[in-house]
């Protein structure tokens, strides 16, 4: 695997880097690490501010190429975000995510965000997904995990169950205050409510299995639809519908 040593050392080369690199004139540590935060298994993600004249991909494409003769560092994907790039890199089995924006357009995207040199803009932080839109995809979820239980496309059903599962978990952290997205803030969920969402988890691909599973996640789902309980009261029995052994 790797240490906290060799994740230091990965930052600490990374950091020389940017510092080598006259385009690049602002870095932060984001995610868990940021602030002191992180733990033992903790990735490391670092962002960086790129002259605005300068191509961002340009920066990439070269730091791509240096941390791969360097580390060994393997491209996983990107996933751009509006004018950023965000690149994720395996040297060994440490993830490092990397990610560089316009420096006019360079500032914390989220609430981890430690600013190392350079300076930072204020950007506007995107909505937490709403109740109506968590519930309504789970909804649409609890339906197609039945329509492929019909179907025999069983495989399939088992990630429309769980995809449904997380809507509701989401809910949940939602209720609580806890992130979202990504299953951050599952496991921070109190004891009495994860263990509703036990019998949701899906254990074997038998049909019976499957609709028991189901059965679990939509009566999750409708007790966590407390902030958009208009909606849920509408759809409520046609969710239970779902659940019998026969659809008509």
């Amino acid at each position: 695997m790797f240490t906290v040593a060799e994740r230091d050392r990965v930052r600490e080369r990374v950091l020389t880097m940017a510092a080598a690199d006259s385009r690049v004139v602002a870095g932060a540590l984001v995610g868990g690490t940021a602030g002191g935060g992180g733990d033992r298994w903790s990735d490391l993600d670092l962002t960086f501010g790129v002259v605005d004249r300068v191509p961002v991909a340009e920066v990439l494409g070269d730091w791509t190429c240096d941390l791969a003769r360097e580390l060994e560092a393997v491209h996983l994907f990107d996933l751009p975000r509006g004018s950023a790039i965000y690149r994720v890199f395996l040297p060994g089995c440490l993830q490092v995510d990397l990610s560089f924006a316009p420096a006019s357009e360079f500032g914390a995207r989220g609430p981890r965000f430690t600013l190392l040199f350079g300076s930072a803009v204020e950007l506007a932080q995107g909505p937490r997904p709403s109740a109506h839109n968590l519930f309504g995809l789970g909804v649409h979820h609890a339906l197609r995990a039945r329509f492929c239980i019909e179907r025999d496309r069983l495989w399939h059903a088992e990630y429309w169950i769980s995809a449904a599962r997380d809507e509701a978990l989401a809910l949940a952290c939602r209720r609580h205050g806890l992130e979202t997205a990504h299953g951050r803030g599952f496991d921070d969920l109190p004891s009495e409510v994860l263990v509703c969402f036990r019998a949701a988890l899906v254990r074997s691909l038998d049909w019976e299995d499957l609709l028991h599973a189901l059965g679990c996640v939509i009566e999750a789902l409708l007790q966590e639809a407390d902030e958009t309980r208009d909606v849920a009261d509408k759809v409520e029995a046609r969710l239970r519908e779902l659940t019998s052994a026969t659809l008509s």
